[in-house]
């Protein structure tokens, strides 16, 4: 299969599971991510909306591609702030750029990745679908993990980052001259590493230096993970 047709076949796949396990019920808040892959579950989740399947589904997204894609399919779209929604999510359903053995991930290659983590730390079930392309055994050395920071923060960020062994580049805007500015307004700084990282820890660290706002790092809320395999097959992890 192309990655392409890996993708709809795990969005499919996991929203079909979720649903005939009862993950996903009528009356559900559901977080839904960004990206090209989580675009066909969105569509799909649409369809047995459509079909009768599931009724009063509340969706929170997390970027504006979410938002639109939400409002063409009929999915009515709240904020985690709503008094109906109250902060809690019943369940978050999203792609990834890295997935590794322990479930640990990397998000953010859609700049998104401040309200994903919003969203998907908030949500009690958090699911993640990926195409086999996806799978690693080490974070963080070949994919960049993007960290969002405060523009007056840029360069004193960076020297923190280098401190940590990463290489740090500004991701510039394409087909428009200057860097890429995310929903939130901020900057993004692509990091790598040369060697392999302690996930969780790492999280930590850059969170706590002043100016960024969010890391691309996932492994607070362990997720469940649907990878869909070049054979055709599905498979499930945690």
């Amino acid at each position: 299969m192309t990655q392409a047709e890996q993708k709809i076949l795990v969005a499919n796949t996991a929203i079909d599971t979720l649903i005939k396990e009862g993950k996903i019920f009528s009356g559900m808040k559901i977080g839904l991510g960004t990206g090209s892959t989580a675009m066909p579950a969105v569509k799909r989740l649409a369809e047995h909306i459509n079909k009768g399947d599931l009724k009063d589904i509340k969706a929170v997204v997390t970027s504006f591609q979410t938002q639109n894609a939400c409002q063409d399919y009929g999915i009515p779209v709240y904020s985690l702030n709503d008094r109906i929604i109250g902060g809690q999510l019943d369940l978050a359903i999203d792609g990834a750029d890295e997935v590794d053995p322990d479930c640990n991930c990397i998000k953010g290659g859609g700049a998104a990745h401040v309200r994903e983590k919003i969203v998907e730390y908030n949500a009690k079930i958090f699911v993640v679908i990926a195409d086999s392309s996806k799978v690693v055994n080490t974070i963080g050395t070949k994919f960049p993990v993007p960290v969002e920071v405060i523009g007056e923060a840029r360069i004193p960020v960076t020297n923190k980052l280098s401190e940590m062994g990463a290489s740090c580049i500004l991701r510039e805007g394409v087909r428009k001259c200057g860097p890429v500015i995310t929903d939130n307004g901020n900057q993004i700084l692509d990091c790598t590493w040369k060697e392999p990282i302690d996930v969780p820890a790492m999280e930590d660290k850059i969170n706590s230096i002043a100016g960024v706002v969010e890391c691309g790092l996932f492994t607070k809320n362990k997720p469940i993970v649907f990878i869909a395999k070049e054979d055709g097959s599905v498979e499930r992890r945690n």
